[in-house]
């Protein structure tokens, strides 16, 4: 048998074997605790390797994690120094995480994590990580594992797991090296958004003037003077929503949309949801959407004219007034307004009567396209993103069997 997609033009069978006639040797640690040692775990040293920080084709530095020192690492890996490549999984909750040593620095296994010491003449590092990853194997080691809410894999289990490779190593080396290459683009696409997002989030509070300042920390060249302080109502038109009556609520695209709260706002942009024949109050096409009932403060566009329930209001404003609203909900500034001890909620006039600080429009229009353009820059790593997530889903489907 062959997979649905191969390298090259040659389609050659694959072979079928157990897992473990691949494996040279098992590191498992399971039921050893530092604790049972004498010792204890750190707060710095070497890594110890563990369900919170193995995910699925990295190793997550940023993640909660336990340390052990020289002596603690000593007793517990003794020789068995991890090398760069090897396989490590995780065996319960979660279950089946696999990534591969990152360099040859030292790590510790904790007692959820196992490491596969290849025989490097039968099978590649780098296919055995991705093959772990696929949904067949996953699912066949779902099937095998045993306990309650928690379960896991023991290596008995693991002995009952068959497995399909290509004979060929090249093909392995291939297959591992794509799936890398695809793993290290997310990792790059990832870092980039979060440093965007980062910077997002540094230019909203320092391009706006804190509490009490009449002038942002930071500057567009070429603008200078004080801001005023303008009541939201002055500024821009409010709609505050009205619901129509459940009866009139459908699942026909062909009726009104209706927007009601959060639900419908995705990634700042209103995502038809429901409908209704009802025609309470109304939003046009590029009004910024405000919700009013928990959570208060969340902000979208609307691309559509749609019927607005009682959980937001709609508000005509520009990119600097969409943008002023974002850092209001980032700075809690509605918190102070919100009632309520299930569904916190703000009024009419607490929306109205906001104060909030404009520039010029000259301005105003140059700080709108800054963060307009930041957000696109954003939205891009987010698609590119999932872009990849997606193929590589549908190739490790394909592409073992």
């Amino acid at each position: 048998m062959t997979p649905k997609f191969v390298f090259g033009k040659e389609k050659n069978d694959w072979i079928k074997r157990p897992l473990l006639s691949n494996i040279e040797k098992i590191l498992d640690y399971r039921g050893r605790t530092p604790k049972k040692l004498g010792l204890s775990w750190s707060d710095t040293g070497f890594l110890a390797l563990s369900a919170l920080n193995v995910k699925n084709g990295y190793i997550d530095f940023n993640a909660d994690a336990n340390y052990g020192n020289q002596e603690l690492y000593n007793r517990w890996m003794g020789d068995n120094n991890l090398h760069k490549g090897q396989v490590v999984f995780t065996t319960e909750a979660p279950m089946g995480n696999v990534a591969q040593i990152p360099n040859d620095a030292l790590y510790i296994l904790s007692q959820r994590t196992i490491a596969f010491e290849v025989k490097h003449h039968l099978i590649r590092e780098d296919f055995l990580a991705t093959l772990l990853r696929s949904p067949k194997i996953f699912n066949e080691l779902t099937s095998l594992s045993s306990g309650g809410t928690a379960k896991g894999i023991s290596q008995k289990s693991l002995s009952n797991l068959k497995i399909s490779l290509p004979a060929s190593l090249d093909e392995q080396s291939a297959i591992g090296s794509l799936f890398r290459t695809l793993d290290d683009l997310l990792a790059s696409y990832k870092d980039n958004l979060a440093n965007y997002q980062s910077l997002k989030t540094t230019m909203l509070s320092k391009m706006f003037p804190k509490a009490g300042q009449t002038v942002p920390e930071i500057r567009l060249d070429g603008f200078e003077g004080e801001w005023e302080n303008k009541i939201l109502s002055e500024v821009t038109n409010i709609t505050m929503g009205q619901s129509p009556k459940s009866e009139n609520y459908t699942d026909n695209p062909n009726d009104y949309i209706l927007v009601q709260g959060n639900a419908d706002i995705k990634d700042k942009q209103v995502v038809p949801r429901l409908w209704t024949t009802e025609v309470t109050k109304m939003a046009e096409i590029g009004d910024i959407i405000l919700t009013v009932r928990a959570p208060v403060g969340d902000i979208g566009k609307t691309d559509y004219n749609v019927v607005i329930g009682r959980g937001v209001a709609a508000i005509k404003g520009n990119d600097f007034i969409f943008y002023t609203l974002e850092k209001m909900k980032m700075t809690g500034f509605w918190n102070k307004f919100s009632t309520g001890s299930t569904f916190e909620s703000i009024s009419s006039n607490d929306i109205k009567e906001a104060i909030i600080q404009i520039p010029t429009l000259e301005e105003q229009q140059a700080i709108g396209a800054y963060f307009s353009n930041l957000d696109n820059l954003i939205n891009s790593y987010q698609e590119k993103i999932s872009q990849l997530e997606t193929l590589k889903k549908k190739l490790l489907q394909d592409m073992f069997i």
